[in-house]
């Protein structure tokens, strides 16, 4: 919540009597982005299930970002015509369903304003409701204690507060309260919230970014975080590559423990002058420093920590050199995707591992998108993927429940067919590509492969991120667990354990086929001894190995 400070009196007394044209709004939003990017490892830490995809936080700064880099150079008086440009930035960069959401509810703010010149409390009010609204349609099924729940609360409050004010600062600030509650309330209407104890991320990111606008208004910082230190379970380092910025060349990584208590406002100050990207975490009197510095300063995080204590552990990457190689293995050098003649049906794959993409390249994909987990494809990165193709006739297969908003998003702003298949895993996806007839007919072949997605039974392994307990499966960081058809199965000491209670629970012997893809964190001696033991337990059945190169999960298991 926006607390006043003294200094800061005689600018709000200022700013809240300038009119709210198009400038107004652009410099709204930059605070609102800025004020987000500061908060956004908060809300990703807010991820309910132990597996590694808590990027709600990054997929909501990407999304503000194409919003803002929209309007940033925009001389545009007119509010109404600055939100319009700012909706249409918004929903090309939405990435994952909290981004494509947020684009809804901008979508539905601009609409409303449509020609207005001067924003006025009154139609500022009528916004939010629009956006509300919009939003809700938006999703095919809307699920409370959600962005929804707090987009539609801001709109009730907006709506209460219009008896009482008639300037929009003061609703605005009305909103925030309001939107600060709502976040807190979504526990006890989303159970698995509740469960995890946490709130929700969507919300919490919404919330955070009207509070960045009030925040301006009042003229108080935008870009040193809340003086909170997050716990070690709650760290996301392995994100290194999701925005490299200008400046960003070493990522370093320190262990320490103070000497005495520590200045969590001073610290950071103290760190904004190194570098970006700051995080902090603790656990049993042990910090974690995370930052992103040149290449200059990149020992001075170590010298630093040094001063306030003993240095257990130090950890330097280089991204440029990471960025160079990722450059160097990119897809588009390796595989041979399907030609395409029009007429004929395209398919276009979202995959997250080198090696899955050759799969679904050999399975007669015609364009395939590196993306997945905590690393969504923007609706404008998705349509890239086949406004060129020559053909009119588009099958998306998302491949990841985070994904198919964006798909379809992207689905509508082309004049081609396009048709979402909802695949929410690589097996899925896997499996309704094989019912491909590049010529076939459209709706036929589209509905084979809808039926395909019931083919397959999907099994993930990974390592938990936090302690929790989730559909009575009780969890502990560092456990490997088990995901199957996507619902929390199972936690276990070992990725072999993990692995055959699985298959065991997921009734494999039913079933004729077994394909183990491994990810890039498992060692490709590990993947085959795995195989060696999955075909000692299920000597009937046939058993498939690929290196599928995915991040985060160990192994992706098709059963069918």
């Amino acid at each position: 919540m926006v607390a006043d400070s003294p200094e800061s009196t005689k600018l709000y007394a200022k700013l809240r009597k300038l009119p709210l044209n198009g400038p107004a709004l652009k410099k709204l939003i930059e605070a609102g982005l800025t004020w987000l990017r500061t908060n956004q490892q908060i809300v990703n830490s807010l991820n309910v299930f132990p597996v590694p995809d808590g990027d709600t936080g990054t997929n909501m700064v990407l999304t503000m970002q194409s919003a803002y880099d929209e309007i940033a150079n925009s001389p545009e008086y007119n509010f109404g015509k600055m939100a319009h440009a700012l909706a249409h930035g918004a929903l090309m960069g939405a990435r994952g369903n909290s981004g494509v959401i947020l684009s809804q509810i901008w979508r539905g703010f601009a609409r409303s304003v449509d020609h207005i010149e001067i924003l006025d409390a009154p139609s500022l009010v009528h916004a939010l409701v629009s956006a509300r609204d919009t939003a809700y349609k938006g999703v095919v099924r809307p699920v409370e204690g959600t962005i929804l729940t707090v987009i539609k609360d801001i709109a009730a409050a907006g709506e209460l507060a219009l008896q009482e004010f008639d300037n929009p600062t003061d609703i605005l600030e009305k909103v925030v309260d309001a939107a600060h509650q709502s976040v807190q309330y979504t526990p006890e209407l989303l159970p698995v919230l509740k469960e995890a104890g946490v709130v929700d991320a969507g919300g919490k990111g919404l919330f955070f970014i009207l509070e960045g606008m009030v925040r301006h208004i009042k003229g108080l910082p935008l870009d040193t975080a809340l003086t909170t230190v997050q716990p070690l379970a709650a760290m996301k380092l392995d994100n290194a590559m999701e925005a490299i910025e200008p400046g960003q060349d070493f990522e370093v990584v320190v262990d320490f423990q103070p000497r005495g208590s520590l200045d969590l406002e001073g610290l950071y100050n103290d760190l904004e002058a190194m570098g970006t990207s700051i995080q902090l975490g603790e656990g049993d009197g042990i910090y974690r420093l995370h930052i992103h510095v040149p290449t200059e300063k990149r020992y001075a995080p170590i010298d630093y920590t040094m001063s306030l204590g003993t240095i257990t552990k130090v950890s330097m990457e280089n991204l440029l050199a990471q960025m160079e190689s990722i450059a160097k293995d990119s897809l588009g050098s390796k595989l041979t995707l399907a030609p395409v003649e029009p007429g004929q049906i395209a398919v276009v794959a979202v995959s997250p591992g080198v090696g899955l993409s050759r799969v679904f390249a050999s399975l007669g994909a015609a364009a395939i998108i590196e993306g997945g987990q905590t690393m969504n494809p923007s609706t404008q990165e998705i349509l890239a993927a086949f406004e060129n193709l020559p053909t009119d006739q588009i099958v998306i297969l998302p491949n990841n429940k985070n994904i198919v908003l964006a798909a379809r998003s992207a689905g509508e702003l082309t004049v081609k067919q396009v048709a979402i298949v909802p695949s929410h895993s690589i097996p899925q996806g896997l499996s309704a590509l094989l019912r491909l007839d590049p010529n076939g007919d459209f709706d036929q072949v589209v509905n084979d492969m809808n039926r395909a997605l019931d083919d397959v039974e999907s099994g993930e392994i990974t390592v938990a991120t936090r302690s929790v307990e989730i559909d009575g499966v009780q969890v502990t960081e560092g456990q490997a667990i088990a995901l199957h058809n996507g619902k929390l199965i199972l936690a276990a000491d070992s990725i072999e354990d993990a692995c055959l209670r699985l298959l065991k629970q997921a009734h494999a012997d039913h079933f004729e086929l077994i394909t183990m893809y491994g990810g890039i964190d498992l060692v490709k001696a590990e993947l085959y001894r795995l195989a060696d033991l999955v075909r000692q337990k299920y000597p009937e059945q046939e058993i498939e190995v690929q290196e599928g190169g995915q991040p985060h999960y160990q192994l992706i298991l098709s059963i069918e």
